[in-house]
Parts: structure tokens; C-alpha cells; sequence
């Protein structure tokens, strides 16, 4: 008697060989998830860190300035 595990398996790979209309949704998916994932990412979100600090050293000192740094306003 196959495990639990192995008949769930055995039971979506027949039903995803049997889908006709069904793979062309999921490649509809995947194409959906590339251009909001990899396209939209390119477009709206720069790699703002690269562009203003030219090295690696200044990277990981303003990450931790940042992460370190008080909430809480300054008094003057």
C-alpha cells in the first residue's frame, strides 16, 4: 500500500496529464508571474543603493546607519 504522500502525487500528475484547457491556464499563469515579478521589478523598483553609493563599503555603512538609528525625533 503506497503512502499517503505518493498517492496525492500520483493523483495530481494523472489529473495534470489528463488537462487539456488546463495547461494552457497554467502557462497563462507562469507568463503572468514573469511580468509582474521580473518586468514590473526592473521598472518601478532601481537598484536606488547602486546607483548613489559606488561601493561596497558605503553600501554596508548606510544599511547600518539605517538600521540602526533612533525613531525618535531629535530635540532642538
Amino acid at each position: 500500500m503506497p503512502s499517503i504522500m505518493k498517492k496525492i502525487v500520483i493523483f495530481y500528475l494523472d489529473g495534470f496529464r489528463s488537462m487539456r484547457l488546463g495547461k494552457k491556464l497554467w502557462l497563462l499563469v507562469a507568463i503572468k508571474f514573469f511580468i509582474l515579478f521580473a518586468i514590473v521589478k526592473l521598472l518601478f523598483f532601481p537598484d536606488v543603493m547602486k546607483v548613489k553609493l559606488h561601493n561596497d563599503e558605503a553600501r554596508s555603512t548606510y544599511v547600518i546607519d539605517q538600521l540602526t538609528r533612533s525613531t525618535q525625533p531629535k530635540e532642538e
